[in-house]
C-alpha cells in the first residue's frame, strides 16, 4: 500500500506546529488588497490581514487555488510514490473543492481522493489533522475516509463579530439590516450550516457575547470534559483570552487548540472574531 499524503489549503487555519508535526501540505489562498497581492500566512500573517483589513476602505478580494496549481501539487506527490488526499473547506464558501475535482479528473489517477469537509477554519483543520494522523499511523485510505465521515457529522463552528460592516460590503447582509445593527448595538452570533454561514442568534453589547456563545456551544452538544476544543480570534487577543477562561471553567476540555481566523473567513467577518470550533460530543 502507498503511503498517504495529506494536502489542504490556508482555508483550515491549522496552526504552524501541527502542519510542520504531520507534514501536512497546505496551500495558500490569495489576498489582493488594491494592487498588492499575497499569499495566505505566507506573505501575510493573520496578525498584518486584519491590520490592514482595518486601514483599507474596500474589502479585500480573496482568490481559490487553481486547477493548474493543484495538479502541480499532486504531480509532485504522485512521483515521489504517494497517495494524495484532498480535503477542503467547505464548497459552500469557496470553489477552491471545485479546482481540485477538476485537477483530480485531468490527471485520471486512482491514487487522488477529493474530499469536502462542508467546514471551515480549524474545524475543517481538526479534519485534515486527524487524516494526517491516521496516515502517519499507517492507516488505509478506506480507515481514513471512514473517520472523516464520522467527524463531518460531529463538526460544529459557533462564531461572533463585532461589526455589521463587513459582511454588509461583503453582501452578506443588506444595508438595512447592518444599519439597524449597528444602531442597535447587535453581535450577531453564527454558524455553518450545510456548508454555509448562517445567523444563528444575537445579543447587544459585547458583554454578552461570550456567555451566549458557551450557551450556544452546550445547547449543541460539546460537553464538560470534553476531549478538546480550538478557540480562535480574528485581531481580538483580548477577547480571545477571556473566551479561554471561560471554556476552562465551564467545559474543563482535555486540551485547547488555540489558532487565528485566515483571509477568507476574516474578510467577511472583519476584525475582533471569536470562534468555538469544535466536534459535538454525541
Amino acid at each position: 500500500m502507498k503511503p498517504i499524503k495529506i494536502m489542504t489549503t490556508s482555508l483550515s487555519d491549522i496552526p504552524k506546529e501541527l502542519i510542520e508535526e504531520y507534514d501536512i501540505t497546505v496551500l495558500p489562498l490569495t489576498i489582493r488588497f488594491g494592487d498588492e497581492e499575497f499569499k495566505d500566512r505566507e506573505d501575510l500573517s493573520a496578525e498584518e490581514f486584519f491590520s490592514k483589513l482595518r486601514e483599507s476602505d474596500e474589502l479585500p478580494s480573496t482568490s481559490q487555488i487553481t486547477p493548474g496549481i493543484f495538479m502541480s501539487e499532486i504531480k509532485n506527490v504522485l512521483e515521489n510514490g504517494y497517495q494524495v488526499m484532498i480535503i477542503n473547506g467547505s464548497s459552500g464558501v469557496s470553489g477552491t473543492h471545485q479546482s481540485a475535482l477538476m485537477a483530480k479528473k485531468e490527471l485520471e489517477s486512482e491514487d487522488i481522493t477529493v474530499i469536502d469537509t462542508l467546514a471551515l477554519s480549524y474545524t475543517c483543520g481538526m479534519i485534515v489533522v486527524e487524516a494526517a494522523k491516521m496516515a502517519k499511523e499507517g492507516k488505509s485510505k478506506e480507515e481514513i475516509i471512514d473517520r472523516i465521515e464520522e467527524m463531518k457529522g460531529k463538526a460544529d463552528h459557533i462564531f461572533s463579530v463585532q461589526t455589521l460592516d463587513y459582511l454588509k460590503k461583503g453582501g452578506r447582509l443588506s444595508a438595512t439590516k447592518a444599519t439597524i445593527g449597528k444602531i442597535l448595538n447587535v453581535k450577531p452570533i453564527l454558524i455553518i450550516k450545510n456548508g454555509k454561514v448562517e445567523l444563528f442568534d444575537k445579543v447587544r453589547g459585547n458583554k454578552k457575547i461570550i456567555p451566549k456563545m458557551i450557551q450556544i456551544a452546550k445547547e449543541r452538544g460539546l460537553k464538560h470534559g470534553t476531549e478538546y476544543v480550538c478557540i480562535a480570534h480574528g485581531g481580538n487577543i483580548e477577547g480571545l483570552e477571556k473566551l479561554k477562561e471561560e471554556m476552562m471553567n465551564v467545559f474543563e476540555p482535555k486540551k485547547i487548540v488555540i489558532t487565528e481566523i485566515g483571509c477568507t473567513i476574516g474578510t467577511y467577518t472583519g476584525p475582533g472574531l471569536l470562534a468555538i470550533l469544535y466536534m459535538r460530543d454525541v
